[in-house]
């Protein structure tokens, strides 16, 4: 067990001799972190691959590689801006007094990392805690040790251990981890582990973020174009064979589309992965334990009476933990598979007869961490927004909310609390100090002790117009 209580401490000395780090300070930490993305890609790109057992270079690249740099990057461009004080209207009966916030670091940071995506749930909010000033303790996963083990080593050559700090361990290291007295926590993974991490943070009265999942709904609009539509689905369901915490769950459709809709992913997962079974492209189960859950799930549901609809010829090959995509029609409610968030290549089909239906279904449920919507007719997509909860929305795509750097990234109810990203990270992990600047010539003295005739005017005027 490491001695996190030490490393915290020693952070927090450091912290208290630069409370406010000024902008060279902090977009010398960043440049640092692009450094060590740009010059280690390749070895990053291989360790994950065998923390995964197959994991393509080309999604590690476009999934977690490409989002880490623009994320600095954006920072970079926009950091120094951010800090500044931001001026704020005082209200009309204490004018001319001057209202301000001021961004100021929290401390130390800690972020708990999760498996499916390890180096850019790392390095995002890495990004958001070092542009606000912060000194950060990253917790890496067990399940990737090997991009958790390096990860570790390049942070000790581009930081000093009072900036950024890695650590790793299992379980206990984790749970250890989460009861520390941080600034702040924010914690990626199940909404299962979420309860004990908020649970712990409790007993130390720490803000926590926390992003979790949920089944997170595909809704098809009777005005969706339905090939894009069943091409996009398949895309934000099959890269990283499935495990994305806002993967598309489910699909809501029209009844009499459901034929349709099959075929079209078909085509969809030939042009995707042809020849999925020798294809490198499609990447694997991470885990023996998360391929077995997976199977069982598939597995479940057809013993209960649905229908399994492969959307290849590649056989499941549990050495390799190949699993290949398959949907899952006539599913019902008391099925597992409708109860969990999936997180793997399988996908129910649940039809509809009017839209309405649709939009009671999503609303009936646990808030998702993301809904998309197929559809042409602009008021019926202003509906759905209006009537559902999700804690981000892509509309006729998929997965590219989370990649805005304009738009905080976050769940709502069930699915987590707070956001992050770009500026809305910046602001997560800052306090923003509120300032009254008095004005020399003011009327405050007008509402002093002894309260006599002078004063009651005053609190009357108040009274009326405040």
């Amino acid at each position: 067990m490491p001695d996190l209580a030490a490393a915290l401490q020693h952070m927090r000395e450091a912290q208290s001799c630069d409370l406010s780090p000024d902008w060279r300070t902090r977009a010398e930490r960043l440049r640092a972190l692009e450094r060590l993305l740009q010059t280690h890609r390749d070895g990053i790109a291989a360790a994950i691959h065998a923390d995964f057992g197959n994991r393509p270079t080309e999604e590690t690249e476009l999934l977690e590689i490409f989002p880490s740099l623009s994320a600095v990057r954006h920072a970079l461009r926009h950091g120094k801006r951010w800090m500044r004080p931001k001026r704020r209207f005082a209200d009309l009966l204490f004018l001319p007094a001057r209202t301000e916030l001021h961004p100021q670091p929290l401390g130390v940071v800690g972020i708990i990392v999760p498996w499916n995506y390890p180096l850019y749930l790392a390095v995002g909010p890495l990004v958001d805690a070092l542009a606000a000033g912060n000194r950060v303790m990253l917790k890496m996963s067990e399940y990737t040790p090997r991009l958790s083990a390096l990860f570790a080593e390049l942070v000790t050559k581009y930081f000093r251990n009072d900036e950024v700090q890695v650590i790793n361990g299992d379980a206990t290291v984790g749970q250890a981890f989460s009861a520390l007295p941080f600034d702040h926590l924010l914690f990626t993974g199940s909404t299962a582990v979420g309860h004990h991490v908020m649970r712990a943070a409790a007993a130390n009265l720490t803000p926590v973020t926390l992003e979790l999942g949920g089944k997170s709904p595909a809704i098809l609009g009777p005005g969706a174009r339905m090939e894009q539509a069943a091409e996009r689905i398949l895309f934000g369901k099959l890269v990283n064979a499935g495990q994305t915490c806002i993967a598309p769950d489910y699909v809501l459709l029209p009844r009499a589309q459901m034929a349709e809709f099959i075929a079209a992913a078909r085509a969809a997962v030939t042009r995707l992965y042809p020849d999925l079974a020798r294809n490198p492209q499609y990447a694997s189960i991470a885990t023996e334990r998360h391929y077995g859950r997976l199977s069982a799930l598939r597995d479940d549901a057809k013993a209960a009476g649905a229908s399994i609809e492969p959307l290849s010829d590649a056989a499941p090959d549990a050495a390799r933990r190949l699993l290949p995509p398959v949907l899952l029609a006539n599913v019902r409610d008391d099925m597992t598979v409708m109860q969990e968030e999936i997180f793997g290549p399988l996908l129910p089909l649940l039809p509809y007869d009017t839209l309405d239906e649709a939009i009671a279904y999503v609303g009936a449920r646990a808030h998702p961490l993301a809904l998309y919507l197929f559809e042409t007719d602009s008021s019926l997509i202003d509906r759905v927004l209006a009537r559902t909860h999700a804690g981000g929305v892509t509309v006729n795509d998929t997965l590219y909310h989370i990649a805005q750097h304009e738009l905080p990234f976050g769940g709502v109810g069930a699915s987590g609390m707070g956001g992050y990203h770009g500026e809305a990270g910046f602001r997560t992990f800052s306090h923003m100090k509120p300032v009254f600047r008095q004005a020399r010539w003011n009327g405050a003295g007008l509402l002093n002790p002894p309260y006599g005739k002078r004063f009651r005017q005053m609190l009357g005027l108040m009274l009326k117009r405040g």
